[in-house]
């Protein structure tokens, strides 16, 4: 059956959720923090700090976001599952995450853009409020459903960031993954056995498990806190990017950042295999 006409009218019950230290420390994890025991910055986000004295107690890196409300999503739709894979997230952040919180998530599809024989472009909008019933975050994800195309859509104006200055960065920063990070990563929630059955991911033309493009996603954010953010985590406002080649775990990522006022840009690479696989990177501190 192809992509409904009446996708945008699919609607799904509201559907709650909550979270604790433990997944918000686990998330801090699964995308690569902690490596470095003696690397304060980074422990503040995976350590609960029972012994030094800081406020907060414990950091929740922003992009939490995108696995604290995992199964809240619009009404199923048919379509190839095997050949999907996520193509865009942005998030924005109404007020910064709490350590353990009680939410409610909203789900609606926003569109369906057809690129005929390369597949279907699927966007989907969340929106999470606390227990007071005030906005936490707004989740807008963007999925490519590669075996799907030709339905009759639209074939162009899906939302998308602009592309990333031409010119040098202002700053870049080399992100190791480890081998077996996927592995830790899908505990967040995405079991999807693309990230972790080799078998799988050959069905779906992959020559191994890939990295979680949200936990690439998570990657970027780590960037941005370590650079133009100063671990201030709850400057980010908004962070957002595209993901345009698959990342294997174990590789290098280089993420490269610009900066224009409280505008930061950002594309990342595998430099091992001369890919860009992140573009259209965009963040907004507050």
């Amino acid at each position: 059956m192809p992509i409904p006409d009446n996708l945008t009218d699919l609607r799904a019950d509201p559907v709650t959720a909550e979270w604790g230290d433990r997944e918000v420390m686990l998330y801090a994890l699964g995308i690569g923090m902690g490596e470095d025991p003696m690397d304060d910055d980074e422990l503040a986000f995976v350590n609960e700090g029972w012994i030094t004295e800081r406020d907060p107690a414990l950091r929740v890196v922003p992009t939490f976001a995108s696995v604290a409300t995992w199964h809240a999503r619009p009404p199923a739709i048919d379509i190839n599952r095997v050949m999907v894979v996520d193509a865009q997230r942005d998030i924005t952040f109404h007020k910064p995450l709490p350590v353990s919180a009680k939410v409610t998530a909203d789900s609606r599809w926003l569109g369906a853009w057809d690129k005929g024989d390369k597949g279907a472009i699927l966007v989907r909008e969340t929106k999470v409020t606390d227990e007071a019933g005030e906005d936490l975050f707004t989740l807008q994800g963007t999925t490519f459903a590669r075996g799907d195309g030709n339905f009759g859509g639209p074939s162009s104006g899906q939302p998308e960031t602009p592309k990333v200055p031409d010119r040098a960065p202002d700053q870049s920063i080399v992100i190791p993954t480890r081998p077996g990070q996927a592995l830790l990563y899908r505990l967040s929630g995405d079991r999807n056995p693309l990230h972790s059955d080799p078998e799988f991911a050959a069905r779906a033309g992959f020559k191994a498990p890939i990295l979680h493009g949200m936990c690439t996603y998570g990657i970027t954010c780590r960037a941005v806190l370590a650079t133009f953010a100063d671990w201030d985590e709850t400057a980010i406002a908004r962070h957002a990017c595209r993901f345009s080649a698959p990342v294997y775990p174990g590789e290098i990522v280089t993420v490269d950042l610009w900066r224009d006022g409280k505008t930061i840009q950002f594309q990342a690479s595998i430099k091992d295999r001369g890919v860009t696989c992140v573009t259209n990177g965009l963040t907004e501190l507050r």
